[in-house]
């Protein structure tokens, strides 16, 4: 008896979550991701700036060279957001003009991705030079605060300087 009175519940259970799961409205095919505008991505770079000076508490002697490395942080959220602007008005231009065009084939693809990433690379190096002389006045503490604010040191998030280049999507 319990055995059958389990296995009918079960049963309800199963279907009733099937039926509620199929009457979910399913997503619009025109539905397209949140596309952040300019305006929200110098927000989102002046926020983490902030949060990044203010989790430090640089000393009067560490803020001399805080001015470098603002800098080369807005430097690297203003190239991303050009990329970002530049892959936005392909992905319109491909859209209304209603043109298939093929995807460039992978050696074409593979050039684009090394130019991106020379680009990058470039601008991690500017990076790396104005945070030395002020990662060197850091205390353990500080320098372990740099580490997370900066989004250094592995983990599974990507860092904001390090996005999927543009392989012609």
């Amino acid at each position: 008896m319990l055995k059958a009175v389990l296995a009918g519940m079960t049963a309800l259970t199963i279907l009733g979550s099937s039926l509620a799961f199929a009457q979910q409205t399913p997503p619009a095919a025109d539905t397209q991701r949140m596309q952040p505008t300019a305006e929200d991505l110098a927000a989102l770079t002046d926020a983490r700036i902030a949060a990044l000076r203010a989790g430090l508490k640089l000393s009067a002697e560490q803020e001399k060279n805080w001015p470098a490395v603002e800098a080369a942080v807005r430097d690297l959220a203003k190239q991303r957001a050009d990329r970002l602007a530049e892959r936005t008005a392909a992905r319109e231009a491909r859209r209304t003009s209603g043109d298939r065009q093929p995807r460039p084939d992978l050696v074409e693809r593979l050039r684009r991705g090394a130019d991106a990433m020379n680009g990058r690379a470039a601008s991690l190096k500017k990076l790396a030079d104005a945070v030395e002389p002020l990662y060197k006045s850091l205390d353990d503490g500080q320098k372990r605060r740099l580490n997370v604010l900066l989004r250094v040191g592995g983990g599974s998030q990507m860092r904001p300087w390090q996005r999927r280049a543009d392989l012609g999507r």
